[in-house]
């Protein structure tokens, strides 16, 4: 469980690294996973958007009730899993993320997201960890993106940089196990891996079932924003109940 100090930083910062990590067999797991997923999908070298449409065993991380509770201190007792992903930065050439907010692309609302970020390796500024800026969550509300063309990013939607001041920039430092926990309107972003080491991370992303995973704007964001259609997305109803009455869930 995250102390009511860790609970309250989360309200002030936007993120928080608990008291938590997770042990050496698990993360074993988690690599041979993604070891097979890349097999069968090379083009997830650096990214992969929808884990759970490609390798289902990977949910059984996200059912974790040490992450459920932490989860569940932040964002009430009814929670939903909307999405895995898994960041992959393979060493001297992992692509870099632009600095963005993870709510410009998600189709929820009231947009409301706790996202659970879990290290599978060491991760520093060398090899490319996460950057956020501190409290950039405060005002609740998302800030100008536009479309990059780059082809050295994992995503394809990038904050006005007036938007924001880099020099104000965290790093987030974590040891292979360790995991933050981060809110949707959080500014972040991390650079290319040019190390040695490679930097790997996998999402947990957990929305309140007072929120509406919305099909239909999924559909419309698919085509505004020329991203991935999220319509059919998989969402597992983890605990409690659907406070809207209209999210759709998997079975199993």
């Amino acid at each position: 469980m995250l102390s009511s100090d860790q609970a309250a930083r989360y309200q002030e910062d936007g993120y928080v690294i608990p008291d938590f990590r997770l042990d050496t067999d698990a993360l074993e797991e988690i690599k041979a996973l993604h070891a097979a997923l890349l097999e069968r999908h090379p083009e997830f070298r650096d990214y992969c958007s929808a884990l759970l449409d490609y390798e289902p065993a990977f949910r059984k991380f996200a059912e974790s009730p040490e992450i459920l509770d932490m989860v569940g201190q932040l964002i009430g007792p009814d929670i939903a899993l909307w999405n895995m992903s898994f960041f992959a930065k393979p060493a001297h050439g992992g692509k870099r993320t632009p600095w963005h907010q993870d709510g410009e692309y998600w189709p929820i609302r009231p947009l409301a997201t706790c996202t659970v970020w879990l290290a599978v390796d060491d991760a520093t500024p060398e090899n490319g960890c996460l950057k956020f800026i501190r409290g950039s969550h405060k005002d609740q509300r998302l800030k100008a993106h536009s479309r990059t063309e780059a082809t050295d990013v994992t995503l394809n939607q990038e904050l006005d940089p007036t938007a924001f001041d880099e020099s104000e920039a965290v790093d987030l430092v974590l040891k292979a196990g360790q995991l933050s926990l981060h809110d949707v309107y959080l500014l972040h972003g991390s650079e290319a891996n040019h190390s040695d080491k490679p930097r790997r991370g996998m999402t947990m992303r957990f929305m309140p079932t007072t929120s509406l995973f919305d099909r239909e704007l999924a559909k419309r964001k698919s085509e505004t924003q020329k991203i991935r259609d999220q319509s059919r997305q998989k969402v597992f109803l983890m605990r409690g109940e659907d406070r809207t009455g209209r999210n759709l869930f998997e079975n199993a």
